[in-house]
């Protein structure tokens, strides 16, 4: 397994950064309704990426809606779980593990929604790029893409991160506790790497606090939707 694996695989087994819950994500229950409200698109019955699915929150939630999942993560150990709560759910998801950095075994033009709820933030560049080319060969023309990224502008303790803890790569930073490096993005910066594929229909900062090692830190995140 990669040294990512590896560390996801610590985290979902005893958990620093990730919860323990079940259900959907809230940033995915308002991307849906914004689909439904605001572009008036069906999102049952549709064909749905979930990268970095996890214990498959979003994944089983979506297929009970109806939908064909594909959810990809790179941890056995949330993957385990992920299958788990979907027998129990009685619903059907084709969870694989691979890194969403790599080529995926998916058909061109197959999907309808892609998520990224911020799992590409663990990539490095060239990962990054790879994943880029990914999501959009996979994607439908006029399919949707919800990207939940780290926002770099205005947030202190990001910028002692990067200065205290520099990653080997532009504007990266390394969570010493567990060893994951994340990549930050500022407005321009995540505006100028996603519009070279996808047009960008909203994007919004949303400021959440997070407790770890008993600390509490602000953490800020980009909520992008996008439509190839």
């Amino acid at each position: 397994m990669s040294h990512q694996g590896n560390i996801w695989d610590r985290e979902y087994k005893d958990p620093l950064l990730v919860t323990k819950n079940d259900g959907p994500q809230a940033d995915t229950l308002r991307f849906l309704k914004f689909l439904k409200k605001e572009q008036k698109f069906c999102v049952e019955n549709r064909e749905v990426l979930d990268l970095g699915c996890g214990t498959g929150r979003n994944s089983n939630y979506l297929a009970d809606m109806g939908n064909k999942v594909i959810g990809l993560e790179i941890s056995k150990i949330a993957l385990n779980l992920a299958k788990s709560r979907a027998l129990s759910m009685g619903v059907e998801v084709d969870y694989k593990q691979g890194d969403v950095g790599e080529r995926y075994d998916i058909k061109d033009e197959s999907i309808d929604i892609v998520l990224d709820i911020t799992t590409s933030n663990s990539l490095n560049e060239k990962g990054r790029e790879i994943y880029l080319e990914e999501v959009y060969r996979v994607m439908k023309k006029g399919g949707y893409f919800f990207v939940r990224a780290l926002c770099k502008d205005g947030n202190q303790n990001v910028k002692n991160l990067l200065k205290m803890n520099p990653g080997r790569e532009y504007d990266t930073y390394i969570t010493k506790e567990i060893g994951l490096v994340e990549r930050v993005f500022s407005k321009d910066d995540f505006i100028k790497m996603y519009t070279k594929y996808f047009k960008i229909l909203s994007l919004i900062k949303k400021t959440s606090y997070t407790t770890f090692n008993g600390r509490i830190y602000k953490r800020d995140y980009w909520l992008a939707y996008m439509i190839k």
